[in-house]
Formats: structure tokens, sequence, C-alpha cells
């Protein structure tokens, strides 16, 4: 079965975007866990929780992915904002086990002055602070596009942040087809290649998930900017090989677009629905 949905506002609950969900015949969804730029969460209403577990449970949805706000850096050198990305990922972490959110996305961010080595270094310091055996939640690395003195843009850097988080079992990646594809990847002509790579450098086990993505510039680029899907560089016809890539089945999938309506991720689900050809 195919899982694929797409980012969702929590801005009115749980148990909405769930409904949104189901409207547009997606039987995912992702969301970010407090405003993109941070600050603080909003007080958790145990009610709607609830209403929203039993929901998702009534309408078969599932490996719905929770996603840090953009501003939390791990690379960095800064404490303060070390220190800040270290509270809004113990945060979201309880958060999650309180609604049964099972993945919980973090971009590796930027390293600024120090170098790649340190860079990764501190990301994996991050993970071991805020990891914890019992966990039930997955953090997945985002994959990153390179752009200025980004951590994670290859898999080398991210399987070397790996390396160094004791409790790696507790980590994944999430594949963003955009982001890949801008650092220089071609998943359009030789997403076998792709795929093998990400095996011997990282291992397929870690996949996770996949941001099912079309870019607005060339491979290679280094500039990650989203185009509507089958109108960017990338083009529907290779997101669907994505979709149907037999080394990714039982991976979900979550679209991202610039003009995120309701009606346009209804639309494009539908039509990885149709082009899916798996059971």
């Amino acid at each position: 079965m195919l899982t694929i949905g797409c980012h969702l506002s929590k801005r009115r609950g749980y148990l909405e975007m769930a409904k949104e969900a189901v409207s547009i015949n997606a039987n995912t969804f992702q969301y970010f866990t407090r405003s993109p730029r941070g600050g603080a969460q909003a007080k958790l209403d145990m009610k709607d929780v609830e209403a929203y577990k039993a929901y998702a449970s009534e309408h078969g949805l599932h490996d719905v992915l929770g996603y840090a706000p953009y501003d939390t850096d791990p690379a960095t050198d800064k404490m303060n904002e070390r220190d800040f990305a270290l509270m809004v990922y113990s945060e979201d972490m309880a958060r999650l086990a309180e609604v049964d959110g099972g993945l919980y996305l973090v971009r590796p961010g930027s390293r600024l002055d120090i170098s790649v080595d340190e860079g990764i270094k501190d990301v994996a310091d991050a993970l071991n602070k805020v990891l914890t055996p019992s966990q039930k939640v997955t953090v997945l690395l985002d994959t990153m596009a390179g752009e200025g003195t980004q951590v994670g843009c290859n898999f080398q850097q991210l399987a070397a942040i790996i390396k160094q988080v004791n409790l790696s079992d507790h980590v994944g990646v999430c594949f963003d087809a955009a982001a890949v594809w801008a650092e220089g990847y071609d998943i359009v002509n030789d997403l076998n290649g792709v795929l093998e790579e990400f095996d011997r450098t990282i291992g397929l086990d870690k996949l996770r998930a996949v941001h099912l993505n079309d870019a607005t510039h060339e491979r290679g680029s280094h500039v990650d900017r989203h185009a509507r899907i089958g109108e960017g560089k990338i083009g529907f016809d290779a997101l669907a090989a994505l979709v149907n890539h037999p080394k990714l089945a039982g991976v979900p999938f979550y679209l991202e677009e610039p003009e995120s309506t309701l009606v346009i991720y209804e639309r494009d689900i539908a039509r990885f629905q149709e082009a899916y050809q798996g059971k």
C-alpha cells in the first residue's frame, strides 16, 4: 500500500489535521511541531489529542511526521543556539510521545565558522543529549541541499553523524528529493545508482521517509526551492519512479509544494496514487 500525504497546519489542532488528511485521500501527513521559525509550543489540549488518536486509528492514518522548526541549529558552536535546539528537541519528543507520533524530522543545521567535522560532531552530540533508550520516537535527519555551510548535505556526512550517535537505532534519514537533487544526486537519470550509493554509505534501512518535492533549479545548484509537482527540473515521472521503486516499498511519502492548498495536494496525491504500481 502506498503511504502518502502532505504538509498540514497544526493551527486548529491534531484532530483537524487528521480530518483534512482524510478529506484529500491521504493516509499520512506531516506538520511543524511549532512555528517553523521557533517559539513556544501551545499547551496540549488532551481532549483534542484523544479525539485525534481515535480518528487516526479509525481512518488508518499512520507514520505521521512531526517537523522541528527551521531555526533549531545543532551544528553550530554557538551555545545559546545549541541550547535552544536541545530544548526544542526534548519538548517536541515528549509531546510526540503523548500524541503517538513515531517520526520526528530535524535539519542538521549550518556549521558557520567551524569545520565540517566539527559540525558533524556537534549534531551527533546534540542527538546524544536528547535520545533515550526507551523512546519510541525515531529522529530523522533531513537531507540538505548544501546551501552555505549546511551540514548533512551528502550521504557521507549523514553517515558520519549517525555513526557518532550512541543510540543510532533511534535515528534515520528523510530523503528530500529536491535537496538531494540540489546537492547533485541525479535522481532523474540514475535513481538506481543514487539509492545504491545511499545503501552503501548509510544503509537503506535508515531511509525512513521521503519528501516528494519538485525543484526550481538545476541539479547541483545547492538551491533548495520547491516547484509545483511536475513543473520543476525533476518532473512528475522521476518523482513517480521514487514512489514505485521496490527499495522504497513501505516508506512514507510527504508532498511539499509552494502553493500548499488542499485542492493542489488532493490533485497531486491522486496523481501519485494512480501512478503507483504496487499493492
